[in-house]
């Protein structure tokens, strides 16, 4: 999973949020005699809930003909040298998480991939850092296509056991955003059983108002993200042209991190 999911960021009384009723957004699209269109079923098709299954046997389809360069999806964007300051807490500690779109690439399953370094800092020194691997098909769905994961331990980055990378050891790629995000949307984000990393997600719907302190959104997709392999849900907040605002922990613990700034390229 992204390198600050790992960490998860729990609720602090310094943080204020203001989340208003989850409002769910259900399109229509039943024809005469309810009969689907062939673009209807073709849109079925390349839903991510096809693309990514989280159910049955898992075999994503990757051909590097049918990837762009740019990642630029309205939900997703990642322009490089873009740059997200996120703050939170984990259990009674603040964090800090710094995400920076790098300029750097990856080649994986034959696709070049835009690297995104993530580093987790707690009372002024990094304690997690990641590198997160994503690509963007010309559908718009973005993959996320593996991690390189360290923790310090003794004073030293050391690799962690859920690192993975698409077509090495099982591991398989998931979608981090799908093109267009529908309410009931279902699908897998990573698979790397070996790693355990099996995260899941879910289109919930839309937002009423959020307010963090990069400021205050009337309308945020909202996803669940959880693990089959943890005991705990989180909830995420995405606003078009911005991507993830916020996350939170609303079952099992009681965790969360706030957008705060963007410097942009």
């Amino acid at each position: 999973m992204p390198g600050r999911l790992k960490t998860l960021l729990s609720t602090s009384t310094c943080l204020t949020v203001a989340v208003t009723l989850l409002v769910p957004v259900f399109g229509s699209g039943c024809g005469s005699g309810g009969a689907k269109s062939q673009s209807g079923t073709s849109a079925a098709l390349r839903s991510p809930s096809n693309l990514a299954p989280i159910h049955g046997t898992y075999a994503p389809s990757i051909d590097p003909s049918n990837f762009v360069v740019a990642v630029d999806n309205r939900y997703w964007p990642l322009k490089p040298g873009t740059a997200f300051h996120f703050k939170g807490a984990r259990g009674k500690t603040p964090q800090i998480d710094d995400e920076v779109v790098t300029g750097q690439t990856k080649q994986i399953l034959g696709v070049k991939c835009t690297v995104v370094r993530d580093t987790v800092s707690e009372r002024g020194r990094s304690i997690e850092r990641t590198f997160d691997f994503y690509a963007q098909d010309k559908q718009g769905n973005v993959w996320y296509m593996g991690e390189d994961a360290f923790e310090r331990k003794h004073g030293r980055f050391a690799k962690a056991s859920d690192s993975w990378r698409a077509g090495v050891d099982g591991a398989k790629p998931g979608i981090i955003m799908p093109a267009d995000p529908r309410p009931g949307d279902s699908y897998r984000q990573e698979y790397y059983p070996p790693g355990e990393a099996l995260d899941e997600a879910h289109v919930l719907g839309y937002s009423g108002t959020v307010k963090v302190p990069y400021g205050t959104f009337e309308r945020a997709l909202v996803t669940s993200e959880f693990s089959p392999l943890e005991p705990q849900t989180e909830r995420k907040y995405y606003v078009a042209g911005i991507g993830e605002i916020m996350e939170r922990v609303v079952k099992g613990h009681h965790e969360q991190f706030q957008l705060v700034s963007v410097t942009k390229a």
